[in-house]
């Protein structure tokens, strides 16, 4: 399904401001996110100038780049050099201009000298009024290249915009779905806020037969996407994809992570380092807790069409065909579930998991309430709608694992609720009004 542009309406905004300053914008996000469709859709209103790196020798790629940009200079001169080519974009005075390099990662690992020599031209070189937008994919990188205090390039960025998967509001929109239909949420469960999976999206089908189109069909566009993650981040070896193995099949502690491995859990802190930090894990600390204060802490799969590639689609690859479509409905069920945990907790500014011992609560947020003192909110998430008498059963049995929790200790004012999967009729489109039905 080809979608319209929708949303991004916080980048736009920071690019138009970037265009009126000019300088340095940096964009970054992981692969199929879509930067490369926004950085288009917002040049394309001002006329600028654009160039996506391959992975290349420097003399290719920068042959390449000069190519795309010479129909707009004024110049026949051919560059034989970074430095050249900064210096003919350096004399394009007469005219403001924007250029975009897309894949700058690509260049700096054919040529590690180029932030060194960018860092020169922007310093004393660039013209006034002129925006460059360097925009990668890899998280990791682009970090080290522009908040690594030691680097060339830190701090000369006007903006450093991190491009994020987009939200479940979004998801609807753009696919013309009902946000309230639990199937729809489903759907988006197994593609998450990535909108290069989102072409998959057909209204008339449903999760099962999205779940085959992208995972479990012949030569499936999402086989190699964890692998192509990796690479993308400069994560190597069979290690990174053991633990995320791991952790898709349930060992979310470090403890159990290096049970499965075979291997001490200290062996595991710079890895778990390097997918926190390109954004594929997440780290979760009990409600109230910080890293210096507790040692318990568990990791999940970030991205949800990860998560199911390693929760649902690894695991039973092999013998999905086989299975009824109660049990793959099962299967996808259980994974959404997850995912509307996670729903459900950023719908709140603070809210996070708790847990201790054998004990743990979905969700726990504090709340002012009539102004009064602050009232901690415990919650049970439940994905599926629930009757009246399935909520007060709940109830009861938050009240009464609340008693054996050490949090009741510190917070005398506490009340509980249950959040089941009428809480999608909350969710509104982009334009604000909520969408009441399916659009064909």
């Amino acid at each position: 399904m080809e979608l319209s542009f929708v949303n991004r309406a916080a980048e736009l905004k920071e690019l138009d401001a970037a265009a009126a300053a000019g300088g340095l914008m940096v964009f970054f996000g992981r692969r199929r996110v879509g930067k490369t469709r926004l950085l288009a859709h917002w040049l394309a209103r001002h006329s600028g100038l654009y160039s996506q790196a391959i992975e290349s020798a420097s003399d290719i790629q920068l042959d390449q780049t000069y190519r795309d940009l010479q129909p707009q200079l004024t110049t026949t001169v051919t560059p034989k050099s970074w430095a050249e080519l900064l210096e003919i974009l350096g004399l394009q005075k007469k005219k403001r201009w924007i250029l975009c390099l897309d894949e700058f990662p690509y260049l700096v690992n054919s040529d590690p000298s180029l932030p060194s020599v960018l860092q020169r031209w922007l310093d004393h070189s660039q013209p006034k009024q002129s925006l460059l937008l360097l925009s990668g994919s890899s998280t990791r990188m682009m970090n080290d290249l522009f908040l690594n205090r030691s680097a060339p390039l830190y701090g000369r960025a006007r903006k450093l915009v991190h491009v994020k998967p987009m939200s479940y509001a979004a998801f609807c929109g753009a696919c013309r779905l009902n946000p309230a239909d639990a199937e729809s949420f489903t759907r988006f469960s197994i593609v998450g806020g990535i909108p290069k999976y989102w072409e998959f999206v057909d209204t008339q089908a449903s999760a099962i037969d999205l779940a085959e189109a992208l995972f479990f069909g012949f030569a499936p566009y999402l086989d190699q996407e964890p692998a192509r993650i990796l690479r993308d981040e400069g994560i190597s070896g069979l290690n990174a994809l053991s633990l995320l193995e791991a952790v898709g099949r349930g060992a979310e502690k470090p403890s159990e992570m290096a049970a499965r491995l075979g291997t001490a859990q200290t062996n595991l802190s710079r890895l778990l380092q390097q997918l926190l930090d390109a954004s594929i894990l997440e780290r979760g600390l009990p409600f109230g807790e910080s890293a210096r204060s507790t040692k318990r802490t568990q990791y999940r799969i970030q991205d949800p069409a990860l998560r199911f590639w390693f929760r649902v689609y690894s695991p039973h690859r092999s013998r999905w065909h086989d299975y009824s479509v109660q049990e793959k409905q099962k299967l996808l069920q259980d994974h959404a579930s997850t995912v509307f945990e996670d729903f459900c907790r950023q719908q709140f500014s603070d809210a996070a998991r708790y847990w201790e011992g054998n004990l743990e609560f979905d969700l726990v947020r504090s709340e002012r309430r009539n102004d009064a003192e602050q009232t901690l909110i415990v919650s049970e998430v439940k994905w599926k709608l629930l009757t009246a008498a399935e909520r007060r059963r709940i109830e009861k049995q938050l009240e009464d694992t609340w008693q054996r929790s050490a949090l009741r200790h510190r917070h005398p004012n506490v009340a509980f609720e249950v959040l089941d999967s009428s809480i999608l009729k909350q969710v509104r489109s982009e334009s604000g009004s909520p969408r009441r039905g399916k659009r064909g």
